[in-house]
């Protein structure tokens, strides 16, 4: 039986459709169901997969053996190709404004395809509304959030874990995809989401950004204040965005800058032990006093 639900991520509100048997995988998107309305794009999943979309290929992304592959159809539709080491579990075929889109699914890896079409959809469809999908781990303390920024392998997990173990009164929000949303009044939020990577945390929750700390690993623990140049550089990193779409990029520039100016950004170097996320807490939240 095929049946459509509603949900609502950073106050961005989708549909999807599908047959019982695909909502059924979709355990983590259900703290963010909400009734039928107002929705910024549907997506629609099937499972019959005979006209295969011949892709004029864009742009290639890889990341720990998922491939991405963005391309056009000769009819001018957007289509991504995932796969998961080398093996196509899917293909998102999308309309250039990306608010309708049809997931054709190969019956490989089924819940991958879903998650990542369901990502690239929102990322595109809300990146001209002061949103942004970010790559970061979060935590809140004393009612704030504070997102941990750096390139896989960097030890954005373990030093949310750190923090979790050695600060009291810390939770995690988000293992590795939050969303950032800054309001039409300029207050800016970071959200959890239905997709945390390798650590299941699908948390409907929000919090008040206090602070982004870009990590690197070092023999030594030290951190420093972050700005201009090197704090864009560094979000633009962290940041899933199709750059190469004018509206895409305006809107991701604009985010970015207001991030920069709003949000104090910090550059941690450190060994992954309780002294680096004691030293870290103890800067950013004597920043804010």
């Amino acid at each position: 039986m095929r049946e459509t639900r509603y949900y609502q991520v950073a106050e961005h509100a989708f549909s999807v459709s599908a047959e019982t048997e695909f909502l059924a995988l979709m355990t983590n998107y259900e703290p963010f169901e909400v009734k039928q309305g107002d929705r910024l794009f549907d997506l629609q999943l099937c499972c019959n997969h005979e006209s295969v979309p011949v892709i004029h290929e864009e742009l290639r992304q890889e990341d720990e053996g998922q491939e991405i592959i963005c391309g056009r159809t000769d009819a001018g539709e957007v289509v991504f190709e995932f796969r998961w080491w080398q093996e196509t579990a899917g293909w998102l075929v999308c309309t250039d404004r990306y608010h309708e889109g049809r997931l054709l699914m190969t019956g490989k890896h089924t819940k991958m395809a879903i998650d990542n079409a369901l990502m690239v959809l929102f990322a595109l469809a809300t990146a001209d509304k002061g949103t942004v999908l970010f790559h970061a781990a979060v935590v809140s303390h004393q009612g704030k959030g504070y997102m941990f920024l750096g390139p896989s392998g960097t030890g954005k997990s373990t030093h949310a874990r750190l923090w979790l173990k050695y600060i009291e009164g810390t939770e995690l929000v988000n293992d590795d995809n939050p969303v950032v949303r800054i309001s039409d009044e300029g207050h800016i939020r970071v959200y959890g989401s239905p997709w945390s990577g390798k650590t299941p945390c699908y948390r409907n929750v929000s919090y008040p950004i206090g602070a982004i700390v870009l990590l690197s690993q070092a023999p030594y623990n030290k951190i420093q204040r972050m700005g201009g140049i090197h704090a864009y550089a560094s979000l633009m990193e962290s940041i899933s965005g199709k750059r190469w779409d004018s509206r895409i990029a305006d809107g991701l520039h604009q985010t970015q800058n207001a991030l920069v100016m709003s949000v104090p950004m910090w550059h941690l170097e450190c060994l992954p032990d309780e002294a680096a996320a004691a030293m870290c807490k103890a800067h950013l939240v004597n920043s804010e006093q």
